[in-house]
């Protein structure tokens, strides 16, 4: 049998990971509401006017928990400035599982969960198709998602450096006018394109 001629695993992962269909950006953020360990509920659009980072994790997965810590970070230095960051698990037993995940990284911002079918929608990732953790979601002061990032992409290689970046230049954008009615994408170039698979 000649070896080279069969492809391996890591190629075959990075293959369909290219044909992974992106999701439109920048795109209206969803309604979207996600339980919390204490009986409460999240939604989305009650963080209105702010810049949000949304991170769709694992309890178990040590990249999550270093992403959470990170988004802590950020948090307590630019939360008076008009920033939030949420985080939303979807691993099974993730409403027993999130109040030790909480406490054990010292993490005070808002932590729910939500069953991994509505991170997929929301993420407009293939239900079919392995999704990658942590997810980061950037959603600027109007309520539109202006970028999106799957664990292990180049995003994550200078991560808190990345993430810095991207919350302070958002945070210099001016907040929207009070609606309850959810913001259109800012228009794309006449002249841009989707960028290919």
């Amino acid at each position: 049998m000649n070896f080279r001629s069969v492809p391996s695993f890591a190629a075959l992962g990075l293959a369909a990971a290219l044909t992974i269909p992106a999701a439109d950006i920048p795109r209206p953020t969803p309604d979207m509401q996600f339980k919390m360990p204490s009986g409460g509920v999240i939604d989305l659009a009650q963080y209105r006017g702010k810049v949000v980072v949304l991170e769709f994790l694992i309890t178990t997965c040590p990249h999550c928990q270093k992403c959470s810590q990170i988004l802590q970070k950020a948090q307590d230095e630019y939360g008076s400035k008009g920033f939030q960051a949420l985080g939303v698990a979807t691993n099974e037993m993730a409403h027993m599982l999130v109040p030790d995940y909480v406490k054990n990284f010292n993490l005070r911002f808002p932590i729910g969960f939500a069953p991994r079918e509505q991170a997929h929608e929301f993420l407009q990732h293939p239900m079919m198709l392995i999704m990658y953790v942590p997810q980061l979601v950037f959603i600027d002061r109007k309520g539109v998602i202006r970028s999106q990032h799957a664990g292990g992409s180049d995003f994550f290689k200078e991560e808190e450096k990345n993430i810095r970046a991207r919350v302070e230049e958002l945070l210099k954008e001016p907040a929207a006018a009070t609606s309850k009615a959810p913001a259109k994408a800012p228009a794309k170039p006449a002249a841009a394109s989707k960028k290919a698979a």
